[in-house]
This record gives structure tokens, sequence and C-alpha cells, in this order.
């Protein structure tokens, strides 16, 4: 398949036509995300029933129309979060119509995260070349190997579609890939609540109340300077620099040596912006300071989560289905915390998709009313499994 390259805006423009025509189009991504603060979009590769294009990122910095024209028809990828959130990021725009080939397989047994070559491989008897994996995608012009590499990485992905949609749809499973696909064309899934970031650094859930507003104050002041310079946000600052920050709360340059790893680069360019942030923190009224992380659950919750995930797993088994895509563990440990004391309750809990609930709700409402049991068979036969039992027939 020899792909179309478009590197000016007359044939940008003809390929949006094309797309906003096209039933159903092919999509992947190149970017490189090393050293700035949002990924650098370098290509986008997109395939069509009867062809493919190659989008000169570099040469074309906008890609707006493109992003428009696809959310006017079917986008087909393979694990597309990373590509989507470029959109996102850049457009405030993704395609809300969305079928991911990677979700897809993982519905018919094929694991959570099986690649794009290994999918190929398996369903349509091809074997990717994947020696440019790690190709500098800002050089140019592009070479033959990087140009087949690009086509390969799109040209499998519609007649994939045409092979899985209908394995679904024999097994009942085609809705749920659509409410799972669904949310990846929700422009909100890649929006990061700046107001939370605080979060992710590690050591926030033993920190005070008054800690963590320094701390929130330490991780908006580091991405504002990491947008504006457009680096990584741990080449301003390192996490645990950051942590350190909002323990020691430094109130002058020389506090600062308390700090292993702030260096006096650092402290030079950083330095000023930092005590004032401190000091913003430090000056928060106590009822805007953040809530405390909450600490993890006790013990016997601790028990009831390895529970009803074993219970999970024993499901997600007789499903077919990966454990991690039927309930994530934080829904067991809303159970465990919560205690909802009917089925109805349990499904608000739970908040899952319809179709989890569906396969669920029910078995895990049976074990935590006492009327359901996990029993382990085929232990002494080598080959244990743990089984979910109705209790009457458990005696």
């Amino acid at each position: 398949m020899t792909p179309i390259i478009v590197a000016d805006y007359t044939a940008l423009e003809l390929l949006c036509a094309q797309v906003r025509q096209a039933a159903r189009v092919g999509l992947d991504t190149e970017f490189h995300a090393e050293r700035t603060y949002s990924p650098r979009l370098m290509i986008v590769q997109l395939a069509f029933d009867d062809g493919a294009a190659i989008v000169d990122a570099l040469a074309l910095p906008d890609l707006r129309e493109l992003v428009l024209a696809l959310t006017q028809t079917t986008v087909v990828g393979h694990a597309l979060s990373a590509d989507l959130k470029i959109f996102a990021d850049r457009y405030d725009l993704v395609p809300s119509r969305i079928f991911d080939t990677q979700i897809a397989a993982s519905f018919l047994g094929y694991g959570m995260q099986i690649s794009l070559a290994d999918l190929v491989r398996s369903i349509c008897g091809v074997r990717l070349t994947k020696s440019q994996t790690v190709s500098d995608w800002s050089s140019r012009p592009l070479s033959d190997r990087q140009v087949d590499y690009l086509v390969g990485d799109v040209a499998h992905l519609l007649p994939l579609y045409d092979a899985l949609r209908p394995r679904l749809e024999r097994k009942g499973r085609y809705e749920w890939v659509y409410e799972e696909c669904e949310e990846l064309g929700d422009v909100e899934r890649y929006r990061i609540d700046e107001r939370r970031a605080y979060l992710r650094i590690p050591g926030a859930m033993r920190m005070s109340r008054r800690e963590l507003g320094i701390l929130n104050e330490l991780v908006k002041l580091r991405d504002r300077v990491a947008r504006e310079r457009d680096l990584p946000v741990r080449y301003v600052l390192p996490d645990d620099v950051v942590a350190g920050l909002a323990t020691t709360k430094p109130a002058k340059v020389d506090d600062f040596a308390q700090l292993r790893r702030f260096d006096a680069g650092m402290k030079r360019q950083l330095g000023p912006a930092i005590l004032e942030a401190v000091v913003r923190g430090q000056a928060l009224p106590e009822d805007d300071l953040p809530q405390r992380v909450a600490r993890p659950a006790a013990p016997a919750r601790d028990a009831l989560v390895a529970l009803l995930g074993a219970a999970t797993s024993e499901i997600a088994r007789e499903a077919e289905l990966p454990p991690s895509l039927l309930v994530p563990r934080a829904a067991l440990e809303r159970l465990a915390r919560e205690l909802p004391q009917d089925r109805a309750s349990l499904d608000r809990v739970l908040a899952l998709a319809p179709w989890r609930l569906a396969l669920v709700a029910e078995p895990l409402w049976q074990l935590l009313a006492g009327d359901a049991a996990l029993r382990i068979e085929g232990y002494a036969d080598g080959d244990p499994k743990v089984r979910l039992v109705h209790e009457s027939t458990s005696q």
C-alpha cells in the first residue's frame, strides 16, 4: 500500500474531505514525549478501505481541521488513549465514535495489553516489521523503511475491525465494547483535575492538611513553569524534592540546604518563587486546606477486598475476560468501605457500566449477603480453581 504524503495545507484540505466522506478511518500517531511538557506530535497515519495517508505534523503544526473531520466518522485504532489525548490537549476535541482494537480483543480473551503486532499476527496472519519502533520521527525526509513501518501500523486496522466485530456480536459483547470505547470519545476523560494534581506526589498520603496545602501550591508552581518552558515537570522539580519542600516548609533561601537533591540551578531559578508558594500554603485558612488522603483500609477491609477480588476473578474467568477489565480494584475498595446494605445500594457503590453490573453485581451481592461462598476445587489433582457457589449447593 503506497500512502499519500500530506505536507501542505492544500493536500490536507483534500484529505479532510476524504475523511468526512469515509464510513471509517484507521488512525495512529507518532510523537515524542521524552523532553517536552506535552507530547510533540510528529506524524499522523490514516488508513482507508482503499488507501493510506501520512500527515507530516511538523510541516503542518495546526491539524484542527483534520481532527474536526475525524469527529464525523468512525475512528479505528489500537490503544488509542495516548493518541486521542494529544488531540484533546491541543484542540480540546476528540472523535466521538471510536473502535479500539486492543479493547475489543480483550473482550475475546486476548488479554488487556495485547500489542498490535501480536493481534495482527493472530487474526490476519501477518507479521509486522517493528524495526522502526525507536525511530526518530522528527527527522526529514522520512526513509522508505520509516514509511513502510508507518503504513504497517494502520494498514491492518480496518481488517481487524471486520474480523473482531462479528466475533464480538456472536458472543453478545459488541455493545460492551461500544460502551468502553464510548468513554475514549469523551474529551473530559483527558482533562487533568489541577485541583487534585498534588495527590500524585509520593508521600502525600502521610502529610498533614497544612503540608498538603503547601504541596498543592508547589505543584501548581511546578506545572506552570514546566508549561512555560515546555519541559517535563520532573525536569523542573523532581517529585521527591517537591514532597521535601512541602514537609520542611523553607522560610528562607538557606533552608534549601536541608534537601539533598535541591541543586544550585533550582535554587537560582526557582528559589524565590518556591518561598512564595510556601507562604501561600502557610496562609491558607484552615477550612480551605485540602482534605487528607484516605488511609489504606484496615486489615479486615483488606481481607474483604481480597475476597471480593477472588470472586471477581472467578466471574471474569467464566466470562473469559481479564479481571481488571471487569471490576477496578477501586470499586471493590469502595464496597469494603461503604458496606452497602441492599442490592440497589451495591449497584450504586460499584458505579460500573451496565454490562459490568450485569455480570458481577448479583454474584457479589450473594457473596456479601452470605448466600454464596468461594470454594477451591481441583487442589488434590494439581489444578486448583476458585469457584463461586450458591450456599444451598455448597453443603
